[in-house]
């Protein structure tokens, strides 16, 4: 077995010896780990801005692992979580999963079911940290355009054409070009399409279009 998904493995047992074992297991694999006994413990150390996962006991001493995997998604916690059970409890095992859980292991659970897991929920995590960071980094491009040029851009991926949204924002379509152009070059788009799925990502739409601005592909 060897830790090939980069990220974080939060423990969460309240067994003392088995955390320890899991986190000897674990390091040894070449896993970064941290281990907890509370859900609490867990909250204070999770960082969502980097990749990991949650291994979670079913059973805890003093909460239900489910409702703790309910807490976290009703608290928008993304962290992927994997659930452990030495009770075999197939209908919470189905209640996990229905709930969003990777996977459900049974103790005592195989090193190759573990890492199998454990890869899939990392390189989960590791994608959807990626895109919260591009999702940050365009949201970053976009608030440095000016509100001017924020309507071109919602204008022209709506489809408008120069001429169209000279007429919509009362400009001439050298003035719109401009602005076009600063859009283009602000937004890092290297194409009209980049540029509509940009705005697309967003979800950005113009306001108040006017009747008579219709996307006309002759209309330049």
């Amino acid at each position: 077995m060897s830790g090939e998904a980069t990220g974080l493995v939060h423990v969460l047992d309240d067994d003392a010896d088995v955390r320890e074992s899991l986190g000897s297991v674990l390091r040894a694999e070449g896993f970064a780990v941290r281990l907890h006994a509370t859900p609490q413990g867990f909250l204070d150390a999770y960082d969502r801005a980097s990749p990991s996962c949650l291994l979670l006991d079913i059973r805890l001493e003093q909460a239900d692992g489910l409702a703790v995997q309910d807490h976290l998604r009703r608290r928008d916690v993304p962290v992927p979580v994997i659930l452990m059970t030495g009770h075999g409890d197939v209908p919470m095992a189905v209640r996990g999963m229905k709930a969003g859980a990777v996977d459900f292991l049974a103790k005592p659970f195989s090193d190759v079911a573990l890492l199998a897991a454990l890869t899939t929920a990392l390189e989960r995590d590791a994608a959807r940290c990626a895109d919260a960071t591009s999702m940050l980094a365009l949201r970053q491009r976009h608030d440095s355009l000016t509100p001017r040029e924020k309507e071109v851009a919602a204008l022209v991926a709506a489809g408008l054409m120069n001429k169209q949204i000279g007429f919509e924002l009362a400009l001439e379509v050298s003035t719109v070009k401009i602005h076009r152009g600063q859009v283009m070059r602000k937004m890092a788009a290297e194409s009209l399409a980049d540029l509509v799925r940009m705005v697309e990502r967003l979800a950005l739409r113009p306001s108040g279009i006017g009747r008579h601005a219709r996307p006309r592909r002759t209309d330049r």
